[in-house]
């Protein structure tokens, strides 16, 4: 079978200041990083622990980066540079998460946003709050796809289990506020991983993928400042609501900013 991972650098463990993750200079956010793809390829080694033949995609969805391609072992590297997570989204057999924090607004959870931490307070789509986690599963699962595992802080999980009750999850800090938490160390997290994926792979068939949001969509992005993008400003049918607050209303779920 084939599988997808998305990764965030914000749910790695070690990671909990955004002085790690806002940067693009490597050299501050290499540990991370470096963390981050030990998690990926614990899962991807529990992935195969469980089918043999698997062949395994990895979207690095950090923003500035949260990968290093020649640390992957037995997976593809994939950038999202010039592209989108729906528009990749093809022939694949299940979704799985790995370095995953929580939406905008989470109480306690470390380095908790929604795509842009400096930018974003809310999405939400048809009357429901949404992070990356859900709008992914949500264009993963309007595909046929199912979301089987996330790994990354206990609000992250949490935050998983509310949109996906199946989903299996490993825990690689829990979060005690915005830049705060209690990890785990490196080689513990990648041993949770790499068990809780093999036993992921094994309830594929019994995880349905994410579908209880349907078309037509209301989507709503509100800001912490004035909306100046150029996108929404020129959008032809995006609608402010007021400064910082802007509607979309459409069937087609490739017009979201997911």
């Amino acid at each position: 079978m084939k599988y997808i991972i998305i990764t965030d650098l914000e749910g790695a463990a070690g990671v909990d200041a955004f002085v790690q993750t806002r940067t693009s200079d490597n050299m501050i956010k290499g540990p991370g990083m470096k963390q981050l793809a030990l998690e990926v390829n614990a899962c991807v080694a529990g992935i195969k622990s469980t089918d043999s033949s698997a062949i395994v995609d990895v979207i690095d969805g950090h923003g500035t980066g949260g990968l290093f391609p020649e640390d992957l072992i037995d997976s593809h590297y994939i950038s999202l540079i010039g592209t989108s997570v729906n528009h990749l989204l093809k022939d694949y057999d299940a979704m799985l998460f790995v370095g995953q924090h929580a939406m905008a607004g989470t109480v306690a959870a470390p380095l908790n946003h929604t795509y842009s931490s400096l930018d974003v307070m809310y999405y939400r789509l048809n009357g429901i709050f949404i992070g990356e986690f859900g709008a992914r599963a949500l264009l993963a699962g309007l595909k046929g796809i199912p979301v089987i595992f996330l790994s990354g802080d206990d609000k992250a999980a949490a935050e998983a289990r509310m949109f996906i009750p199946g989903i299996v999850t490993s825990i690689t800090k829990q979060g005690l506020g915005l830049e705060f938490a209690e990890h785990l160390s490196s080689e513990e997290a990648c041993r949770r991983i790499q068990e809780a994926a093999a036993e992921a792979v094994k309830r594929i068939g019994h995880i349905p993928a994410y579908t209880d949001l349907q078309p037509p969509f209301i989507f709503e992005a509100r800001y912490y400042e004035p909306i100046v993008d150029s996108y929404w400003l020129t959008h032809p049918t995006a609608k402010l609501i007021d400064e910082r607050t802007v509607q979309l209303m459409t069937s087609d779920v490739a017009e979201l900013p997911f």
